[in-house]
């Protein structure tokens, strides 16, 4: 018996081959995701406060047993001198608790300016407070009237430097043509003073009328009132309307702020304002009204009483029908009387022939 020799196939490894090729389209996909950090691998970032920062600059990430050191911002300073707070990274992969442990600066007191005084809106003069100034009547703020307890350097102060509180005056109001004021000899008026203007007299036909404020008060620095008054000559025409006449304010001229009333003659109805006045350019306020002839108004039909005058009219109804009342009464009362005195006659007749009826029955 003899052994072949024919040459054997070597099988075909194909499906190995794509077998490793597909496992290493999955590795490349997977490595990106595996050098991800997980998050069991650090802390998050730490919590920011109010009063503290982290000392230098932040690291990306923080592993467990690390900590943050903390120290104040401007504005604040330690709660307790020397004590330095700090955050530790825990094995949780949490921070540790910590409460702000720094305080706000409190900025140097303030006094109450001469004349004056100063208002802390939060009553303290600790960091970010305000300070409001005000003088008192009769004086003024030179000066800013709020200041802030504001970052100055390292430490706190205020935003400003105090105000100072000055007293009130002023210069000599402005002079007019054809008038004065009062005091004009003075250089300088207070606070709350004075000065009342007057005119001159005219050397002409007609007087000077005040047109204005003829007082004027010293309220401010260098601050009057209100403006000067004028002293001018305003006349108005005679108030004459065609139809009708003046009822009151008659003269023979009309000046600055004279007043009349004006009525319509009979068979004429007004139409306008009854009552003027001269204004300040010579003319009459408002206009002067016409006279238009119409039919006289229809009287009105009365009606009911009422207030003071009803009352009045209801008493004397009252007092009417109690008398009427009385007098019916009285009537009843004398026939009443007249029926029982003539009731009694005839009882008095009958009397006697009772008391002889009844001895004749007796005898009987």
């Amino acid at each position: 018996m003899r052994a072949s020799c024919a040459p054997r196939k070597a099988p075909l490894r194909r499906p190995e081959r794509l077998a490793s090729s597909g496992r290493f389209a999955w590795v490349l996909l997977l490595a990106p995701l595996l050098l991800l950090p997980t998050s069991s691998d650090a802390c998050d970032d730490p919590p920011r406060f109010v009063s503290m920062k982290p000392q230098g600059t932040l690291k990306p990430s923080y592993s467990p047993g690390e900590q943050i050191l903390y120290e104040c911002r401007l504005g604040f300073q330690p709660t307790t001198p020397g004590q330095v707070p700090a955050l530790v990274c825990q094995d949780n992969n949490t921070w540790s608790s910590l409460q702000e442990a720094c305080k706000r600066r409190q900025c140097p007191t303030l006094g109450d300016p001469t004349n004056g005084q100063v208002m802390l809106v939060n009553g303290s003069t600790e960091f970010g407070s305000q300070a409001h100034y005000v003088c008192n009547n009769g004086y003024y703020l030179l000066g800013t009237s709020i200041s802030y307890c504001d970052i100055s350097g390292t430490g706190v102060n205020w935003s400003d430097n105090p105000p100072t509180c000055e007293k009130i005056l002023c210069q000599p109001p402005q002079e007019i043509q054809n008038g004065k004021y009062t005091n004009s000899h003075k250089e300088v008026f207070e606070y709350n003073e004075v000065v009342t203007y007057s005119c001159d007299p005219s050397n002409g036909p007609d007087e000077y009328s005040l047109v204005g404020e003829s007082k004027l008060t010293c309220i401010g620095n260098d601050e009057w009132s209100s403006q000067p008054p004028q002293c001018k000559v305003v006349k108005c025409v005679y108030p004459a309307i065609e139809h009708g006449t003046i009822v009151s304010g008659f003269g023979p001229k009309y000046y600055y702020k004279a007043t009349v009333v004006l009525k319509c003659n009979e068979g004429f109805n007004l139409h306008g304002n009854s009552i003027v006045v001269c204004g300040e350019t010579s003319t009459w306020e408002p206009e002067l009204p016409k006279c238009i002839k119409g039919d006289p108004p229809r009287p009105t039909e009365a009606s009911p009483p009422s207030g003071a005058e009803g009352l009045g009219a209801g008493y004397i109804v009252l007092i009417i029908v109690a008398l009427l009342a009385l007098d019916y009464c009285s009537a009843c009362t004398a026939v009443f009387a007249d029926k029982g005195r003539k009731g009694k006659q005839n009882v008095a007749l009958r009397t006697p022939l009772i008391r002889i009826k009844q001895p004749l029955q007796q005898n009987r």
